[in-house]
């Protein structure tokens, strides 16, 4: 039986890391696309940089199709990647989902 502790091993560190930098990554950007005319710092990450952070923890995550309980710092939370069949011209592919 698993423990609820589970989210804390520090083998999972690693893709906490990313998974944080991922959100903050995506947060930018969507800050950056609300209100370009802000004055605030310009975006420093483009797209094309978070669809590369999320093929890299993809490929961390030891499963497909299932959520892994990760430490982001208050309580444990949820991430995963779940597998989106080809539609049209779009290809099959992982989609990755953050519960946090």
């Amino acid at each position: 039986m698993a423990s609820n502790l589970d989210y804390l091993n520090p083998n999972l560190i690693p893709l906490e890391e990313k998974v944080n930098a991922y959100l903050e990554m995506e947060k930018e950007l969507r800050r950056a696309a609300h209100d370009p005319n802000s004055g605030a710092q310009p975006a420093q990450h483009s797209p094309a940089d978070l669809s590369r952070l999320e093929q890299e923890i993809i490929a961390l995550l030891p499963t497909r199709d299932e959520w892994v309980k990760v430490n982001l710092g208050y309580g444990p939370s949820r991430v995963g990647a779940w597998h989106v069949p080809a539609l049209g011209s779009q290809p099959e592919r992982y989609e990755l989902r953050v519960v946090h």
